[in-house]
């Protein structure tokens, strides 16, 4: 890694952390309340408006990325980002309906596929990819519900994606990812249980996009193979489509709140959410560094990935056995 790529990550966390800073003050424009509903773990109302910082330092530094240094991400990828980040902003303030979020979603997505951020334009794939976006997008926000959950996973994810295509020889595509767990680095000072803050839905659908599209995009540049977005985005993406896949099959409405997921089951079974996040996180690890272990050795991918498969099964059996099923 150069100086500048130092200094890059550096500018990201502390901007990061100073404008979380000036979001927890009660006189910011800005300081928009979460109050506890259904679905909610805390008890008390948190500011939610973390994503700005968030994305306020990821945009500066990739700006200086791009005026200094090298990044050739597709232009869709920011600007839907920033077009998400506002619309989700948005709905923090007023609220807005399930229908409306949805379709602005379908219309950025279908300008990132129409921008080749989709693997191919055959009509499989596009589809594939496509759903894989939008799954992303709302996967991100369901699994936001705990305090230090979706900054880490952030951290893991966007650090694990940016080492494989650093060991690609993409360094400004590493960078890019960095600087986005970097960004969350700098949140996670005040999201971290207890939390001061959360990052609304203005961080959690952007980085939810920005996990979906960059893995994508990754794979069409063959950084990496198709299974490692996958694999370090695992312990989110295992936990949300399980409960998802029950919720349908119980005929439940899916887009309303709910504490199923098993993070928030954990939580509510006495784990509290130090303990479950700090077990999340060595989850987390684990995926990244395997993701690592098997991109080095290719012979031992499919061995890895039943591997993979299995231990989520098997955790999902234990919290069902000894915690039961919602």
């Amino acid at each position: 890694m150069t100086l500048f790529s130092g200094l890059l990550l550096l500018l990201a966390f502390f901007v990061s952390a100073a404008v979380c800073a000036g979001l927890l003050s009660d006189k910011s424009p800005l300081h928009i309340l979460d109050y506890p509903n259904e679905r909610s773990l805390h008890q008390q109302a948190i500011a939610r408006t973390g994503g700005i910082a968030i994305l306020t330092a990821i945009f500066i530094a990739w700006g200086m990325q791009i005026v200094f240094g090298n990044n050739s991400l597709p232009l869709s990828i920011p600007l839907a980002t920033l077009l998400l980040g506002a619309v989700s902003l948005m709905d923090d303030r007023h609220n807005l309906s399930a229908a409306l979020r949805f379709a602005i979603q379908i219309m950025l997505v279908i300008g990132l596929l129409m921008d080749q951020v989709a693997v191919t334009f055959n009509g499989l794939s596009l589809l594939l990819s496509g759903f894989a976006l939008l799954w992303m997008i709302n996967l991100y926000n369901f699994m936001d519900g705990m305090d230090g959950f979706a900054a880490g996973m952030s951290i893991s994810g966007f650090g694990f994606m940016g080492w494989a295509g650093w060991i690609a020889g993409q360094e400004d595509f590493a960078l890019v990812c960095w600087i986005i767990g970097s960004a969350n680095l700098g949140f996670l000072l005040f999201n971290y249980p207890p939390a001061r803050i959360f990052m609304g839905d203005s961080g959690s659908t952007t980085l939810g996009l920005l996990a979906s599209a960059l893995g994508l995009w990754g794979i069409n540049q063959a950084f990496f193979p198709w299974w490692l977005p996958l694999m370090v985005f695992a312990p989110f993406i295992a936990d949300a489509s399980v409960t998802i896949a029950r919720r349908l099959l119980r005929g439940e409405k899916i887009w309303q709140a709910h504490r199923s997921h098993y993070y928030q089951r954990l939580v509510q079974k006495g784990w509290g959410h130090r303990n479950t996040v700090l077990l999340e996180y060595v989850l987390m690890l684990a995926c990244g560094s395997a993701a690592i272990l098997l991109l080095l050795n290719p012979a031992w991918v499919a061995a890895g990935l039943v591997f993979c498969v299995l231990l989520f099964l098997l955790l999902g059996w234990f919290i069902d056995q000894y915690y039961g099923v919602f």
